[in-house]
């Protein structure tokens, strides 16, 4: 409906683009954030309600975000995710925003501060349109055991997505938001990525910070992105990754372009 599926010039429709090519547009002007979030909007109010992959959407905090990004793009100070629409896996904490585990014991907790993950994808200018269903507290690997009932693989509405993390892999592979993030303890990225027919990566151990992360088993434990290139997993993790001090296994290590 409305802009949703409207083209980039001389590109693919705005659904079917990956982060890069977006990215390439919001900075030359061709789209806005508010534009591309609408849109992302627009389709999870269709789509959602079967596939049941998010269990929070929040318009006007989305809608905020993106028009601080045009204005971020304008002035000149954008970076590569600047205005990109993305979603958190809810066993990520959110300031302002319910984070439930999809546990009904969690069901209207909301943080008073963000995950490490949430907090440096912010600063890159993302745009955080909700959260999404995943296996209760990561105990699953199917989606189907969330307190806000399973998720639906959107190739066949019969099938599982994979889980833990299915919510952020059938968002992605239904075109619902570009990229987003997961985690993975024995498989919770790879195996709804290879289900859901995107890209997943879990991060070697250290990469991205536990800090905020709701912990299945630390010391396994890994926030990791979805999109639909590895380009744009890179691009996710560039911004995910880094050293903190609130987390003792966090890697003291250089900075690297992963997306290269």
């Amino acid at each position: 409906s409305g802009g949703t599926y409207e083209r980039l010039p001389n590109g693919p429709a705005v659904i079917d683009a990956s982060i890069a090519e977006l990215a390439s547009a919001l900075h030359a002007r061709r789209v806005s954030s508010v534009e591309l979030t609408r849109a992302a909007l627009d389709r999870i109010a269709a789509l959602n309600p079967a596939l049941n992959a998010f269990i929070t959407v929040d318009p006007d905090r989305a809608l905020a975000d993106a028009n601080a990004a045009d204005a971020a793009i304008a002035a000149g100070t954008g970076g590569p995710l600047t205005g990109i629409p993305i979603a958190h896996k809810d066993i990520l904490v959110t300031a302002g925003m319910r984070t439930t585990c999809a546990s009904r014991m969690l069901a209207n907790y909301t943080s008073p501060f963000d995950a490490h993950v949430v907090a440096a994808l912010a600063r890159a200018g993302t745009v955080l349109v909700g959260k999404t269903n995943m296996d209760e507290f990561a105990m699953g690997s199917s989606s189907e055991t969330s307190h806000f009932g399973p998720v639906k693989n959107p190739w066949n509405l019969d099938c599982v997505p994979g889980g833990s993390s299915g919510g952020t892999a059938a968002a992605v592979a239904a075109r619902l938001v570009p990229g987003g993030t997961g985690t993975d303890t024995g498989g919770s990225i790879r195996q709804p990525a290879a289900l859901s027919g995107v890209c997943g990566l879990k991060p070697t151990y250290g990469v991205c910070s536990r800090y905020g992360l709701v912990a299945f088993a630390s010391s396994l434990d890994q926030a990791g992105p979805f999109a639909r290139t590895a380009e744009d997993l890179g691009l996710l993790l560039n911004a995910m990754a880094g050293h903190d001090p609130r987390d003792s296994t966090s890697l003291p290590r250089p900075a690297e372009e992963l997306e290269q």
